[in-house]
């Protein structure tokens, strides 16, 4: 597994001041929409996977996710995207806070999406528990449901309550 060098945030912050450094958020857009690094590029992992992504060539790049994991997990494609002058930023969004730099944050747009699917399959889940409690076993069989869809959506990659959530009135300003 090809490990990238690790940057930290007060370095990262320095070297994109001076303009030797260009930071990639490679989260989704919605959570980038929520909440960012000023001067970060938005660049979805799924666009980089697929080759789609337009990526800086020739210059420092640095990746960032929320927590550092889904750069750790995907260095391989996010060095082989852009050669060898890749790094990590430690510890992603969460470290950049922790170390006490500023975040652009927009609290008027929408939850992240799959906030809204825990949110939702949670909230079906009890709600099927309880009202197979104290109306009618058959409620139980939402909650199986809901355990089912999430199981097909952890082993396929696909999640339909993601899907439908994701054309709901709220999210659809997110998504322009």
């Amino acid at each position: 597994m090809t490990t990238l060098t690790k940057i930290k945030a007060e370095e990262a912050r320095t070297r994109m001041a001076d303009g030797s450094l260009t930071l990639i958020d490679i989260r989704d857009p919605d959570e980038f929409a929520r909440e960012h690094v000023a001067g970060a590029r938005s660049v979805p992992l799924t666009k980089i996977q697929s080759g789609e992504a337009d990526l800086p060539h020739g210059e420092r790049v640095a990746f960032m996710c929320r927590s550092g994991n889904r750069t750790d997990v995907h260095c391989a494609a996010l060095e082989a995207a852009v050669g060898d002058d890749a790094m990590i930023l430690e510890g992603g969004l969460m470290g950049w806070q922790a170390a006490g730099l500023p975040t652009k944050k927009n609290e008027s747009a929408p939850l992240e999406i799959m906030r809204q699917v825990q949110i939702t399959a949670g909230s079906l889940t009890l709600l099927g528990v309880i009202l197979g409690f104290l109306v009618n076993p058959a409620f139980f069989g939402l909650s199986a449901f809901i355990g089912a869809g999430l199981t097909f959506a952890g082993v396929s990659g696909w999640c339909g309550m993601a899907k439908l959530l994701g054309a709901m009135p709220w999210n659809r300003t997110a998504a322009a």
